[in-house]
């Protein structure tokens, strides 16, 4: 009985060990580089593998958390990001009422600008995903997008906030706004 449970103990360590090695791997074949404090730089891969026999720790799931989630390149990572931006920011809105007011403003489409209505004719026309005027991008823009009107992510996050300070929420638009 007594080796029994003395197998099972070890087979268990095993799989935890060889699920860590093969993580270890996959690190090690990313080529991360990561910077000491002393400032030289050092594989990140090789400092995990020597720490691969203690047991995790706090500082180990610390730096997992700490890496930044990654956004596609597309309407749906746009949203995303700009929601992740927004909620840092206390800007209201959810994914559906942003997805509903860009479908309906430009159709998805980041470089549509509408060169008819009397924006266009003063001189302004409307850009990007959410149709901003560059006067109202500016005035709305949130701090860490980018200046750029064009910029799908900076557009979102800056309507959202014009539309939070004139509605509440861009969930409360339900046309032009």
């Amino acid at each position: 009985m007594k080796l029994s449970i003395f197998r099972r103990s070890n087979l268990r360590e095993g799989l935890t060990f060889a699920v860590a090695a093969a993580g270890l791997a996959a690190v090690a074949a990313t080529g991360a580089v990561s910077v000491a404090d002393d400032g030289a730089p050092s594989n990140a891969a090789s400092s995990e593998v020597a720490q691969a026999a203690a047991p995790a720790k706090g500082p180990s799931i610390e730096k997992a958390a700490a890496v930044a989630p990654a956004y596609s390149e597309n309407l749906d990572g746009w949203i995303r990001e700009a929601l992740d931006i927004m909620k840092d920011k206390n800007i209201p809105g959810t994914y559906e009422g942003i997805h509903k007011n860009i479908l309906r403003e430009s159709a998805g489409k980041p470089d549509a600008i509408n060169q008819w209505d009397s924006n266009a004719a003063m001189g302004i026309p409307s850009k990007g995903l959410l149709q901003m005027i560059d006067p109202t991008f500016q005035t709305y823009h949130v701090e860490g997008t980018s200046n750029d009107v064009w910029d799908p992510v900076a557009n979102i996050v800056a309507a959202c906030n014009y539309a939070a300070h004139r509605y509440g929420s861009m969930d409360n638009v339900s046309s032009a706004y």
